[in-house]
């Protein structure tokens, strides 16, 4: 990192299994991630469902790590969780010291993502919410944002965007949302009378 680099934000990026939360820390990482993709085995089978994402094959264990420069003194840290219940333990100490959280949803399969926003809104962590359409993938089915919003229960204040988890250009759209709103909550600075 550039030794001007003065403050570092902490975001959590969470949801359900195989929902493309390391793929988006993969594409939009500036330096090569880190991630504890694990094989998936047959001691997993009962344990972890993974028929909402045929074909996957690893998982995530613990977390994955990225780092994206705002500018010369401000970088993001971004910090997947792992999406299975069996470790959502480790959901709340990474949500320490976050300063916001992106929850990836598949339009497919929306409870997914419903202990997420459940343990953000307990944790008081401001989120946004986006819906990965997986690019051409998801492009027969159709997609009803308000749908996503209703069966989420979402707050109006919640801002809830499409992405497609494979696109840097996509997630740093969804970085500059989350961004903008957490701006957004932040109460104005008095001033000063001089």
């Amino acid at each position: 990192m550039p030794s001007s680099t003065r403050t570092g934000f902490k975001i959590v990026i969470v949801g359900g299994f195989g929902v493309g939360k390391t793929t988006m820390v993969r594409a939009v990482s500036e330096i090569r991630p880190l991630d504890t993709e694990a094989t998936m085995t047959d001691i997993g089978v009962g344990v972890d469902d993974p028929t909402g994402a045929p074909g996957k094959s690893t998982t995530t264990v613990a977390f994955d790590f990225g780092r994206l420069s705002i500018d010369a003194e401000h970088v993001l840290y971004l910090f997947g969780a792992p999406g299975q219940e069996r470790f959502w333990f480790l959901w709340d100490r990474l949500f320490g010291g976050a300063l916001g959280a992106i929850v990836l949803v598949d339009p497919r399969r929306i409870a997914d993502c419903w202990y997420a926003i459940d343990r953000l809104e307990h944790q008081r962590t401001p989120f946004v919410v986006a819906c990965n359409v997986f690019g051409d993938v998801f492009g027969d089915q159709p997609h009803h944002p308000d749908l996503v919003r209703d069966a989420l229960d979402l707050d109006p204040h919640v801002p809830l965007l499409d992405c497609d988890a494979r696109s840097r250009a996509s997630c740093k759209r969804v970085l500059i949302t989350l961004v903008e709103h957490l701006h957004s909550l932040t109460p104005p600075t008095p001033e000063i009378a001089s």
